[in-house]
């Protein structure tokens, strides 16, 4: 029993109580995900107009909005939107962060300094501008949107990765393989791509809460998913207009942005704590 304990024990004291909360508050997130009729069986586009702008209650825990739409169910319903959005537009980030990243350490010289100098240029301007600045050229969308925000954040992912490759390469190991008479793919694939991918991992996990904040901020803008979407930027977008007389409207779909994203970032946070150790 206590072989079987010593490994969650382990994992708590690495997660420390607050992340503790965290994993527990992610767990609720993940339902919410992937099985919203759980914690929430109604419509999130159901409308009742006789119950228009009522205030939190037993019937109503966030209140309903212009329409008489239950928000609790919307907002529980709108974790699919707005995690599936942060998540894709992370996963674009990456993978063009993986070929620039790898492609700039391992390549020559004349092609790191291309690269080098895209992402310098790329990485001056924020995310968010950047994003915008795309959205602009693309069009409004949900769609337009994750592509933004993908290709926004590739910088990012390029320059940590390609620092991680260049110092794993020079290291005595990777020396000592080579002389070993392994070749470049082995190399790769056993000791290159196994010491440099766990950093980007820890990383893409503050990457995905920092991408649904982006991406609700675009929808706030009426760049990005558009009512009566229950994606929590658009509700966001919505509400504003009735902030003075319907608060929780704007309140409890913003107070979900910044759960995720500070559960998020707790866990990332974590991650990369243990990773470094």
């Amino acid at each position: 029993m206590t072989g079987v304990d010593a490994p969650a024990r382990r994992a708590l004291r690495t997660l420390g109580p607050g992340g503790v909360v965290a994993a527990i508050a992610l767990i609720a997130i993940l339902v919410a995900v992937f099985a919203p009729s759980v914690l929430a069986p109604g419509d999130p586009l159901g409308i009742a107009p006789a119950e228009a702008f009522s205030p939190p209650s037993w019937a109503h825990p966030f209140g309903t909005d212009e329409s008489g739409r239950d928000l609790y169910t919307r907002v529980i319903h709108g974790a699919a939107a707005s995690a599936g959005i942060g998540l894709a537009a992370t996963g674009i980030g990456i993978a063009a962060g993986l070929v620039l990243g790898f492609a700039g350490a391992l390549g020559p010289r004349w092609l790191d300094a291309a690269i080098a100098r895209v992402v310098e240029v790329l990485f001056a301007l924020p995310t968010l501008v950047l994003a915008l600045l795309l959205v602009a050229v693309l069009g409004p969308g949900t769609q337009a949107s994750i592509l933004a925000i993908g290709v926004a954040t590739a910088p990012g992912y390029a320059r940590i990765l390609r620092a991680r490759v260049r110092g794993v390469a020079r290291s005595d190991y990777v020396a000592y393989a080579r002389h070993e008479g392994a070749g470049p793919l082995t190399v790769f694939v056993r000791h290159i791509a196994p010491n440099t991918l766990w950093p980007l991992v820890a990383t893409a996990t503050l990457g995905v809460g920092q991408a649904i904040v982006w991406v609700s901020a675009l929808s706030f803008l009426g760049l990005g998913a558009l009512p009566p979407s229950p994606e929590w930027g658009a509700m966001l977008n919505a509400g504003r207009v009735y902030i003075t007389t319907a608060w929780w409207m704007t309140v409890l779909p913003g107070l979900a942005i910044v759960t995720t994203a500070t559960v998020l970032t707790v866990l990332g946070r974590r991650a990369s704590g243990a990773g470094a150790s």
